[in-house]
């Protein structure tokens, strides 16, 4: 068990927040005209919203203070027609704000998922799937946040200090001196909090992303765990990253919950001032300061801390948003190590010749796992690759079906080096059978049909019938309609292998590919089996990997490999007859039975 790693081998990563905000603003370029509106919405709204103050101060000094009732009345309705167009519009830019944050969301979704697709086998290999899981739900959640919310947020508290203090500024300029002292203090000790409070958080998303990938990795192994009694060294290692996340938010979240007290004692302070410079002017009859006046100070001042307050309390959320900006680019930005040739031609028609050209291939440089491999299979035939565990076996069949590329030599299809083919018309001309199944949680049918989508359902059981899963298939409670659960694992695990055939039985593939294929069924299941892959593998050329060399005596060619390189080839016989290295194997496994 370990940390889940961070995602490596990126060309071009955004490594600031300023970055991530400039690459998730032209995610928005296309609602231009959409924020225009918004833009205008916000703007008006303001107005009206800091018009009511000053009607306020109006109505006191010439309706209240004189006792004119009729005009107080007027300025009353102006004042509600004002607070409800100002609502109308807040309610209107917030609808409209809502639908673009959705749908920048869904193109960066779907960038992300799509881009997630096209990366290699090798960046899965490095990657925890928790950490990218993390990315798809809590990161893009946090940037929902700072779309649908926050952002129109900090632009009317942007909006609403420039239209207050103009307002603040158009009653009277020294009393707007006065209710200036105490802001610079304010912005200072949000500024310091500010810089501590980013880091913070961008140290908690990470963390919170490692402790999703060890979830997500115990959970998949829950059987192995509790087999294995491992449970209280999972509930420890959880502990300890559970500690760290813990700890990583509560100091991003006590940095971020000072900024309300000292922005609300700061703010009162400064009313304080207000109030106490504006009465001394009234009374003393000081550049016409009045009752008025001082009313709409008083809200003004209230109002021109409010967005202070609201974009220091934004601030923490706009951070997490952009650190989780930040992790999504950076897989955006990896690029695939495997990639189409510039020319790139389709696999089509395939005859089924196969060559390996003297491959070499290390996963780590320096560490080689195949060398100098030379294999030729002719159209039709029947290829079998044998060794002890680790010998390379199944690389080769990574290397096959380009999930990697090799490092020296060559693969050639029918006389074409696969790195000049495409990647998806190779892929589709693979029938591969992997050692480890994997299903997902849908109906037997539709697992099935996962090898080609658009046959129809009698091709589907046509398929189930020659891999001899349909016999099974039959007995389940809803035959082909039954739902499969996570992985298949309310089958075992050869009825699973069997359905993972009959999947590659319906992809009619040019080229079979069968990774220790009968490894997990019983004696009699492993023979109807082979009954099945031979009347499948009769005009098709095959790869076989296969443990249980009863498996292949009738193969075409044995291809024997230890510790990444070719030591004998042959057929079962001849292998047999030379006491070699495939003698020693065989009669392993069948010590005190007579060799056949």
């Amino acid at each position: 068990m370990r940390r889940p790693p961070s995602v490596e081998d990126r060309a071009a990563v955004s490594r600031d927040a300023r970055g991530a905000a400039l690459r998730l603003m032209k995610y928005l370029e296309p609602y231009k005209a959409h924020l225009s509106v918004v833009t205008v919405l916000i703007v008006v709204n303001t107005l009206l919203s800091v018009l009511g103050p000053f009607l306020m101060g109006r109505a006191i000094d010439d309706y209240i203070i004189p006792g004119d009732k009729a005009g107080l009345t007027r300025m009353a309705m102006i004042m509600v027609a004002v607070y409800l167009a100002a609502w109308i519009t807040g309610v209107a830019y917030g609808r409209m704000m809502a639908t673009v944050a959705q749908q920048t969301l869904y193109d960066l979704r779907k960038d992300l998922f799509d881009h997630m697709q096209t990366l290699s086998v090798s960046f899965y290999d490095r990657q925890s799937a928790g950490d990218l899981m993390s990315r798809l739900t809590n990161d893009m959640e946090n940037i929902n946040q700072l779309l649908s919310q926050n952002l129109v947020s900090f632009f009317s508290s942007i909006v609403t200090l420039v239209g207050v203090i103009g307002a603040m500024l158009y009653l009277n300029f020294w009393l707007t001196l006065a209710a200036m002292i105490v802001v610079p203090i304010m912005f200072a000790a949000v500024g310091v909090l500010m810089r501590r409070i980013g880091p913070a958080f961008r140290g908690l998303q990470k963390e919170l992303g490692a402790l999703n990938g060890l979830m997500e990795e115990n959970l998949s192994a829950q059987r192995t765990v509790i087999a294995f009694d491992r449970q209280a060294g999972v509930v420890e290692e959880f502990g300890v990253h559970n500690e760290a996340a813990r700890g990583l938010g509560v100091r991003a979240n006590i940095l971020a919950g000072l900024v309300m007290p000292v922005t609300m004692t700061l703010n009162s302070a400064n009313l304080a001032v207000v109030v106490g410079i504006g009465s001394l002017m009234a009374v003393n009859g000081i550049a016409g300061v009045t009752v008025g006046t001082i009313a709409s100070f008083t809200d003004y001042t209230r109002r021109f801390s409010h967005p202070l307050m609201a974009i220091a309390n934004l601030f923490n959320s706009i951070v997490a948003a952009l650190a989780g900006a930040e992790r999504i680019f950076e897989v955006l930005d990896t690029k695939p190590e495997i990639r189409d040739r510039h020319g790139a031609v389709p696999l089509l028609d395939v005859e089924g010749e196969v060559v390996f050209d003297d491959v070499d291939f290390s996963y780590v440089e320096g560490v080689p796992v195949l060398v100098d491999v030379a294999i030729e299979a002719r159209p039709g035939q029947t290829v079998a690759l044998v060794g002890p565990t680790g010998a390379g076996k199944t690389t080769m069949v990574n290397l096959l079906s380009r999930f990697y590329d090799v490092d020296d030599g060559g693969i050639r299809i029918d006389g074409t080096d696969i790195r000049d083919l495409t990647q998806d018309s190779l892929r589709r001309q693979l029938g591969i059978v992997l050692q480890d199944t994997f299903l997902f949680a849908d109906t037997v049918m539709e697992n099935i049909r996962y090898g080609r989508l658009g046959a129809t359902d009698d091709e589907v059981v046509a398929a189930a019938k020659l891999a001899n899963a349909h016999g099974f298939i039959d007995r389940l409670p809803d035959g082909y309609d039954t739902e499969l659960s996570e992985r298949g694992t309310n089958l075992s695990q050869g009825q699973r292998q069997l359905l993972s055939i009959a999947r590659a039985v319906l992809a009619d593939p040019g080229i079979l590919v069968l990774d220790e294929a009968t490894s997990s069924v019983d004696t009699r299941t492993e023979l109807q089996i082979q009954e099945a892959l031979l009347r499948l593998m009769s005009d098709r050329t095959a790869f076989v990997i296969a443990h249980r060399l009863s498996t292949i005596r009738g193969a075409d060619q044995i291809v024997v490999i230890d510790e990444g390189r070719v030591v004998e080839r042959g057929k079962h016989d001849e292998l047999l007859a030379r006491g070699g290295f495939y003698h020693r194997l065989y009669t392993s496994q069948f010590k005190g039975q007579a060799v056949a």
